[in-house]
C-alpha cells in the first residue's frame, strides 16, 4: 500500500502565505506538495521592497516599515523572532523615529537590513521544494470531486487537493466559481465587514554622493494633508549608503489615499512631491521614483473575534487566512498562518 502526496495551493506570496508554505514543508514534508501562486511579479505582498533600477543595492520599503513585537507576541512567537534574528534578517531598530505615538511598555522594534521583503523571501527559501510562481492571478475555483480546479488569468486550470487563500478579503469575495456559493449569508456578512485603509507610497532613489541632512531616520508628520510618514530608509536600517546612494520613503495619509484612490499614479505623484518639498525643501533631486498605490494597506477592522482563519470547506480543504482574519502586522500574519496550518494538518 502506498500514499500519494496532497497537492496544496497557497494563493498569495505575502507573509501569511510564505509562513504557511514553510510550516507545511517543515512539518509535513512527506505528505504535501506545496505550490504558491501570486499575481505580482515578486514575493512580499504588503511587505514590499523596491529597488533602484540603476543601482540594485539601493532599496526602499514601500509597505511595512518596521516590525513591532509586544511582550505577549515576542513570547508566543519567540521561535520566529529568534530564527529571523539568527539569520540577521531582523535587527533592533536603533535609529531615531520622530513623532512615534506613545505605545505599550516593553514593545520592541526591529528593522530589516535587506528590506522588509527579505522576511517573506526567507520563509519561501525555507519552503524547500515548494513551487513558487508569479504573475498567476487566480480568477475561478471549482470543486471537482475530492479536490479543486483552480483557474488563473491567461493560463490553464490546475487541480489541487487543498487551497489556501491569503489575499486581501475583498479579493477573496471577487473570486468566481464555487467560492461564492460557499460564502453563505452569515459568512459573507462577516467578510464584507472587514475593512482596509488606502494610501500611496513613494520610493525616491538618489545618487551615491547625495546627502540628506535631517536629524531623524524616520518621522511621523502630524500637520500635512497629504504626507503621514517619511523614512530615510538606509538610515532607518542603520546602513552605510555611500556606495549605492540613499533612498527615501513617503507614505501618504489615509484621507489623501482615499480621496485620490481612483486616480492614476502619474496624476498623484506630483501632488505628493509638491508636499514633500514643503516639508524637506533641501531634498536633492532623485534619480529614480517608484510610486505604489495600496488599495488595501492596513486592516482597520478584522474579521469579528479575530479567529485567524475561515474554513469555507474542510473536505476538500478550502481555507482563508491573512491579516484580515487577525490583525495587520507581523504577528497577526504569523498567527493566521499557524491557524491555517492547524486546519490543513487535521484535514489532510
Amino acid at each position: 500500500m502506498f500514499s500519494t502526496m496532497s497537492r496544496v495551493l497557497i494563493v498569495g506570496a505575502g507573509l501569511t502565505g510564505s509562513v504557511c508554505a514553510c510550516l507545511l514543508r517543515r512539518e509535513m514534508p512527506n505528505k504535501v506538495k506545496v505550490v504558491v501562486w501570486d499575481k505580482s511579479r515578486g514575493a512580499g505582498g504588503r511587505m514590499s521592497t523596491s529597488r533602484n533600477p540603476s543601482n540594485t543595492g539601493s532599496t526602499a520599503d514601500l509597505g511595512a516599515q518596521y516590525i513591532s513585537a509586544t511582550p505577549y507576541y515576542a513570547h508566543i512567537h519567540q521561535s520566529f523572532y529568534e530564527e529571523l534574528l539568527a539569520h540577521s534578517i531582523l535587527k533592533p531598530l536603533v535609529a531615531p523615529v520622530e513623532g512615534m505615538m506613545r505605545r505599550e511598555e516593553g514593545l520592541r522594534d526591529f528593522v530589516t537590513p535587506n528590506g522588509v521583503s527579505s522576511i517573506v523571501k526567507h520563509y519561501l527559501r525555507e519552503s524547500a521544494g515548494a513551487e513558487v510562481l508569479f504573475e498567476h492571478h487566480v480568477t475561478h475555483i471549482h470543486q471537482k470531486g475530492a479536490g479543486w480546479e483552480v483557474h488563473w488569468k491567461d493560463g490553464a486550470a490546475e487541480r489541487f487537493d487543498a487551497v489556501v487563500l491569503t489575499m486581501p478579503v475583498p479579493q477573496i469575495l471577487q473570486l468566481q466559481g464555487d467560492v461564492s456559493s460557499l460564502i453563505d449569508g452569515g459568512r459573507r456578512q462577516k467578510l464584507e465587514a472587514v475593512s482596509y485603509s488606502s494610501r500611496y507610497a513613494l520610493g525616491l532613489f538618489y545618487k551615491a554622493d547625495a546627502r540628506i541632512d535631517v536629524p531623524w531616520a524616520a518621522k511621523y508628520i502630524a500637520d500635512n494633508p497629504c504626507i503621514r510618514f517619511i523614512s530615510i530608509d538606509d538610515k532607518k536600517r542603520n546602513l552605510d549608503s555611500s556606495d549605492c546612494g540613499p533612498s527615501v520613503v513617503v507614505h501618504t495619509s489615509v484621507p489623501f489615499g482615499v480621496r485620490h484612490l481612483e486616480e492614476t499614479k502619474e496624476e498623484v505623484e506630483p501632488l505628493i512631491l509638491e508636499e514633500l518639498r514643503k516639508i524637506l525643501p533641501r531634498l536633492p533631486r532623485p534619480i529614480g521614483i517608484k510610486v505604489h498605490k495600496w488599495r488595501y494597506s492596513q486592516v482597520t477592522s478584522a474579521l469579528a473575534d479575530c479567529p485567524g482563519q475561515m474554513t469555507l470547506l474542510s473536505k476538500p480543504p478550502l481555507v482563508c487566512g491573512g491579516d484580515g482574519f487577525m490583525h495587520s502586522n507581523f504577528d497577526g500574519c504569523v498567527e493566521s498562518a499557524l491557524k491555517v496550518f492547524d486546519v490543513l494538518k487535521s484535514s489532510l
